[in-house]
């Protein structure tokens, strides 16, 4: 049962269009992963999706609910963490969740009890007291995503929620998002991190370019890169020079780790030695690998994440 579904979204800020009749459907109680370069089109769905914005042509339903004809019976059936926190720096970390909890409806015994609740699971009681603007990023996020939760959403919209978190904080959001996809939570996540994608979505929806140009499982988009691929990684002063000699025999894209040629097998792994050896180019590091989340991503984009 699809519990978001998006048909034909469309969506244009001046002469840029952002969503080019976009369409795709998250499942009840999956983590439906949305990648695609920047600009691509994601948090603009997000906020059509969310109400935030009105898209210019399509249909948008949330749990069986329209978001163009009744928005205010979405927003109670939806949470939503943005990429940047939307916390009061001057109230405590209970104050905060207080206050949403009130703006919900909940009473005013009813929003402590709740943020008492969120406070305990998300692991923020020591700091329950304290200025949110005094927490460190991964205790924001985490404030963040406890304050989406205030009125126990069917659907929660996490738009790159762990930019910017060092990897502990980044595991602990994680751990978080699993245990709500376990309790039944229909998870919609956009990210820049393949790593997350492929750690934590059901499918991987990628959009480039207002549109979606591949969905299915992490497996799924890597079988779309056909044999193995060949890394190549040199200096950073080397690399424009490489990539022009390698891009005379194959085609070439780059990944945050270098430069990736695909490979028919070990044949190309010793024609690229040969090559560079020939041009008397030190190599760093170089070697023949399955295809990665990274190169799915770059064989379909032309990009890599963040770009």
């Amino acid at each position: 049962m699809s519990v978001v579904e998006v048909e034909g979204l469309r969506k244009s800020f001046g002469e840029v269009e952002a969503l080019r009749g976009l369409s795709l459907a998250a499942h009840e109680g999956e983590i439906l992963g949305v990648l695609g370069p920047n600009g691509a089109g994601k948090t603009t769905m997000i906020s059509i999706v969310t109400t935030l914005v009105r898209a210019d042509e399509g249909t948008v339903r949330v749990d069986g609910i329209d978001v163009r004809t009744d928005p205010a019976a979405v927003r109670t059936r939806i949470g939503l963490t943005g990429q940047f926190a939307a916390l009061d720096d001057n109230l405590t970390a209970r104050e905060n969740l207080t206050l949403f909890g009130r703006l919900l409806k909940l009473g005013r015994a009813g929003a402590r009890e709740r943020a008492a609740e969120l406070l305990a699971e998300f692991d923020l009681l020591d700091a329950a007291d304290r200025r949110a603007g005094t927490f460190s990023g991964g205790m924001r996020r985490r404030l963040d995503l406890a304050a989406s939760l205030i009125g126990r959403p069917r659907v929660l919209f996490l738009d790159e929620p762990t930019t910017g978190l060092d990897p502990r904080s980044r595991n602990s959001l994680w751990a978080i998002v699993r245990r709500l996809r376990a309790e039944g939570t229909t998870i919609v996540l956009t990210t820049q991190y393949l790593a997350e994608a492929e750690e934590l979505a059901d499918r991987i929806v990628v959009i480039d370019h207002g549109e979606v140009i591949a969905e299915g499982t992490a497996d799924d988009l890597k079988h779309r890169v056909t044999g193995a691929v060949c890394h190549v990684r040199v200096d950073e002063e080397l690399m424009p020079r490489v990539e022009e000699l390698l891009s005379s025999r194959w085609q070439v894209s780059r990944s945050a780790e270098g430069l990736v040629v695909p490979a028919d097998g070990s044949g190309t792994l010793v024609e690229v030695v040969r090559l560079l050896d020939a041009h008397d180019i030190l190599v760093e590091d170089l070697g023949l690998r399955r295809p990665t989340l990274d190169d799915a991503f770059l064989a379909l984009t032309g990009q890599a994440t963040g770009s």
